[in-house]
């Protein structure tokens, strides 16, 4: 039976029969003996992951089986067990934004697992990790998937006090809140300043934000287009909640000033709104656009009232800063109402929760079991 004729009847195979015809004796009546020989072929792992591909019509995505000889390169292998739904893995599961770089890409900013093989001097089989940022999802193979290949320079250890369904359920979303809320105390921001704003409060990010700076004693105005969270956002420690609208006509070069700081994930004409109500010497951390890339501002809040406008980015962060905010993260965020603001799903309801993320229809966190 031909080659091709046994893989159609039974499958991939990774033991198949090769005719080894040989003279075993003189012929007899002119006939050659024929003697099988089993000879074994490795076959190729797969695993299953969401991946992006690029189409006629722009991009396509699905869950489907990647073969593991694909990997791109990397010092360490992980098996993945625990990633999340960011608004930017909504920007690259619906192809809204050029997120993804890269054709064929595995989608997933971040996950968190356990390293199954490593070449890397810092990382050994069993070590439990986590992986943000770095171009993950967008040129690098990413977390939506139960294999990761990547460089050991760009993980950070699991701390003790974490769960990889609980670094999570804090994801980049969670991680970049940190992030601002450290910008704004080195800048000098404290309580006795002021209250502070979260935009996009009832998001992933601005959830998180407002539990921080409520657990370190701010007065936290939560704005939101969402009303019906309100008292979600009470539970989570805001002190007031103003609706969006407040925040989205044009700005003023200087309005009545509100707030000692914030923390913004719309950009826009909002942070253009934040900056302008931002009291002397006060600061405001950007991380995020979901409102628009631009900013309609003038530079009187930063030369007449000496507001500082400070950017928040978490895909290059240096590893000191990323270890420093995780530890903080394992140690004060309050796991009661991270759990209470998370949700779960699993590979097959990563696509439909990107959808509904950058509709703005999630609240809190979601998290993706892996396997």
């Amino acid at each position: 039976m031909p080659d091709q004729e046994i893989t159609r009847k039974t499958g991939f195979v990774s033991k198949m029969l090769i005719p080894d015809i040989e003279l075993r004796r003189p012929a007899v009546q002119g006939k050659l003996f024929v003697r099988m020989k089993p000879v074994l072929r490795a076959s190729v792992p797969t695993f299953k992951a969401i991946v992006v591909e690029r189409s006629d019509g722009g991009q396509k995505v699905g869950l489907t089986d990647f073969d593991e000889a694909n990997l791109m390169e990397g010092d360490v292998t992980v098996r993945v067990e625990w990633s999340t739904v960011n608004y930017k893995d909504g920007l690259a599961v619906t192809g809204k934004a050029p997120v993804v770089r890269r054709f064929p890409m595995i989608a997933g900013i971040d996950f968190a697992g356990t390293v199954e093989s490593s070449s890397h001097p810092q990382w050994k089989p069993g070590d439990r990790v986590i992986l943000n940022g770095w171009g993950l999802g967008e040129t690098h193979l990413g977390g939506y998937a139960e294999k990761a290949r990547v460089k050991g320079d760009w993980l950070v250890r699991l701390p003790a006090r974490n769960s990889a369904r609980g670094a999570m359920a804090i994801g980049t979303a969670g991680f970049t809140a940190m992030l601002a809320v450290m910008a704004l105390e080195r800048h000098g921001v404290t309580p006795r300043n002021g209250p502070v704003i979260v935009t996009g409060a009832a998001g992933g990010l601005g959830s998180v934000a407002v539990v921080l700076l409520a657990k370190f004693g701010f007065a936290v105005i939560a704005s939101t287009g969402r009303l019906t969270e309100a008292d979600y956002l009470r539970s989570l420690g805001a002190r007031e909640i103003i609706e969006r609208r407040e925040l989205v006509g044009a700005a003023k070069p200087l309005g009545q000033e509100r707030w000692a700081g914030g923390i913004d994930t719309v950009g826009s004409t909002t942070l253009a709104n934040v900056l302008s109500m931002t009291r002397y010497g006060g600061a405001v951390a950007a991380c995020g656009l979901a409102g628009g890339m631009d900013l309609p501002a003038s530079v009187a809040p930063f030369i007449l009232r000496g507001v500082s406008l400070i950017g928040i980015d978490s895909v290059m962060c240096p590893v000191e800063r990323r270890r420093e905010a995780w530890n903080r993260l394992a140690s004060d965020l309050d796991g009661t109402k991270l759990a209470a603001m998370t949700s779960e799903i699993d590979l097959s309801g990563v696509m439909e929760a990107g959808r509904r993320i950058v509709e703005g229809r999630v609240r809190g966190r979601v998290v993706v079991k892996i396997g």
